[in-house]
C-alpha cells in the first residue's frame, strides 16, 4: 500500500524552475495587481469624501509599490534569465510567451506611471505609504489630467486582459499539456 510520501510531488530540478526571488516578486506583484484593479473600479465613481480619499491613497500606494517591484523584477530577470521552456512547447508558443512577458513588464510599469502622471496633472500629490512624498512628474493641467485618466483606464484593461491570458496559458500548461511550466513559478517548484 503506497504511503503519503509516494504521493508527494517532487520538486523541480533547480535549472527548470525560477529562483525563489523571482517567485516571491511574481506573486507579490500578482497579489498587488489583484488588489489594485478592483479597488480602482470601486473608488472611481464614489462621491468625494474622506473614505474616497483614503481609498485613493491606498490605490496609489499599491500602484507605486507595483512600479518599484516591477523595476526590481525587471532587473532580476535581466540578471537571472528565465528557465527554458520544456522542449515540448512549440516555437510559436515560445514567441507568444516572450511577447506576452515583455508586454506584462511594460504594462506593470506603464499603468502605475500613468496614474502618477494623472495625479500630477490633477494637482493631487502622491505620498507613498503616507510617508514619502513623490515629486509631481508634470505640472497641473486639468485637461491633461482627464486625458491621462482615460489612458490609465485603458492601460489597466489591457493589463487585465493580458493577466487573464497569462493565467489561462498557465492553466492550459498544467491541465491540458500536463507539463512543468506552471510548476516553475510555484513556491517550492512543486508539480
Amino acid at each position: 500500500m503506497p504511503t503519503a510520501a509516494h504521493h508527494a510531488p517532487a520538486p523541480l530540478a533547480p535549472e527548470h524552475g525560477y529562483t525563489p526571488t523571482a517567485i516571491a516578486l511574481h506573486w507579490a506583484v500578482a497579489l498587488l495587481i489583484c488588489a489594485a484593479f478592483p479597488l480602482g473600479l470601486y473608488m472611481q465613481d464614489l462621491p468625494l469624501s474622506p473614505q474616497k480619499l483614503r481609498l485613493v491613497s491606498y490605490h496609489k500606494w499599491i500602484g507605486v509599490t507595483v512600479f518599484v517591484l516591477a523595476l526590481v523584477r525587471l532587473v532580476w530577470r535581466l540578471t537571472h534569465p528565465a528557465p527554458p521552456l520544456p522542449t515540448s512547447v512549440p516555437a510559436w508558443q515560445r514567441r507568444a510567451a516572450a511577447i506576452a512577458h515583455a508586454a506584462l513588464y511594460a504594462l506593470m510599469l506603464a499603468v502605475p506611471l500613468s496614474g502618477w502622471l494623472m495625479s500630477s496633472a490633477k494637482g493631487v500629490p502622491t505620498v507613498w505609504l503616507g510617508l514619502i512624498p513623490l515629486p509631481d512628474l508634470i505640472g497641473k493641467d486639468e485637461g491633461l489630467g482627464q486625458a491621462l485618466r482615460t489612458v490609465h483606464a485603458a492601460l489597466n484593461y489591457a493589463l487585465l486582459a493580458l493577466v487573464l491570458a497569462h493565467v489561462g496559458a498557465a492553466l492550459k500548461h498544467r491541465f491540458v499539456d500536463r507539463d512543468e511550466v506552471l510548476a516553475r513559478m510555484l513556491p517550492g517548484g512543486r508539480r
